[in-house]
């Protein structure tokens, strides 16, 4: 009697299996291929393999022409624009774009400044957001519920709302009204007012303050300042997002672990530096991908912090048209935008060579992020 399942739906046995594929086997070859690739499933498959790999060819393309179109474009030649026989294999093959955006934008400056700026701002917002996401995540206390809140609210907040306090609070940085005091004036702490008579005894104006104070407070714009404050009190770009993900993730670690270590005498710093924060490491390089990648590409921040006259070059200041290829001619318009094109090119490709070398820890990150948790 064949066994039977609960759904009286017949069950092949171990045996018969065997017993079918000696059978298969043993036919001749040509029975056998014509079998197997004559058959309904056969070309059901087959039909199915070639819908899948044209959709994909054309979704590749639509993704990808873009980009090939541009980076053909970057080694093109004047006369390439106006021929309309030339699609995406130039003529006149030329580096001119790429010598004159070098040489002339001041490229190599520009990458450095922004590699500094980028990398000091990635690794204090990861460490920053990784207390604030801990104690988050592992802390009951009052109020909990009102700080992740907030967390949540500053990434709805639009960046053009708070732009202007933002630079007058960092045109004229003066915390507690510290600076007014040194400029003669009074000392306001938290609404309390002390008067210089009443602190004449204090004697800390430096020489050389007037040259750093305006009598308002210190200029701190056209420097990385801003953005390193604004990074080591996690409000920096993005900052809310990357409290999230680290939020959940740590949510996902099992408490044993810390009230093993706490039981051993552990305290909750030693914890979270030794047993923790190696767990996060996968993570951690995500948020600092995240991070870097952002500051890199950012133009909001460097155009709102940086005027026209500071004198750092970043990024954002490459894109632009060397006055070695200005010229005047009937593609003179494509051939700008070629250019402009190439700017974006040279910036991201170092994005693209760290994601080389990165994206095992970046998938690594972001499935362990645990954002599908409750």
């Amino acid at each position: 009697m064949n066994a039977q399942n609960i759904d009286n739906k017949p069950r092949v046995q171990k045996e018969t299996k065997n017993k079918i594929k000696v059978d298969f086997e043993r036919t001749p070859l040509k029975e056998r291929l014509k079998a197997k690739f004559l058959s309904l499933f056969f070309l059901k498959k087959v039909v199915w393999y070639v819908f899948r790999l044209i959709l994909l060819i054309g979704i590749a393309y639509i993704v990808l022409f873009p980009f090939f179109s541009k980076i053909a474009g970057s080694f093109m030649g004047p006369d390439d624009f106006v021929d309309v026989t030339v699609r995406l294999i130039p003529k006149n093959f030329s580096l001119d774009m790429y010598k004159e955006i070098w040489v002339e934008q001041e490229y190599l400056e520009a990458f450095v400044n922004t590699l500094i700026l980028s990398g000091s701002t990635a690794l204090i917002q990861t460490f920053i957001c990784c207390f604030v996401a801990y104690g988050l995540a592992k802390f009951k206390f009052k109020g909990n519920g009102l700080v992740f809140l907030a967390v949540i609210f500053s990434l709805t907040i639009p960046h053009q709302t708070i732009q202007l306090s933002l630079f007058m609070k960092f045109l004229n940085f003066d915390i507690l009204g510290i600076v007014q005091f040194l400029n003669g004036g009074g000392l306001n702490i938290f609404g309390w007012e002390y008067t210089n008579e009443t602190l004449a005894a204090i004697d800390i104006i430096p020489d050389t303050w007037e040259k750093f104070v305006d009598g308002y407070g210190i200029t701190l714009t056209n420097s990385f300042w801003p953005l390193i404050i604004l990074s080591l009190f996690g409000l920096a770009f993005k900052n809310g997002l990357y409290i999230f993900m680290l939020r959940q993730f740590f949510r996902g670690v099992p408490d044993e672990l810390e009230e093993s270590a706490y039981i051993d005498g552990s305290g909750v710093m030693h914890t979270f530096f030794t047993i923790i924060l190696p767990l996060s490491v996968p993570m951690m390089i995500t948020v600092f991908l995240f991070a870097f990648s952002w500051q890199w590409m950012d133009d909001f921040y460097v155009s709102l912090f940086f005027t026209t006259n500071s004198e750092t070059t970043l990024m954002p200041d490459v894109i632009g048209i060397p006055n070695t290829l200005v010229t005047e001619y009937a593609g003179q318009n494509l051939y700008y935008a070629a250019i402009r094109n190439t700017c974006g090119i040279m910036i991201i490709a170092p994005l693209i060579v760290m994601y080389l070398f990165c994206q095992k820890y970046l998938v690594q990150g972001i499935e362990r992020s645990g954002l599908t948790a409750d």
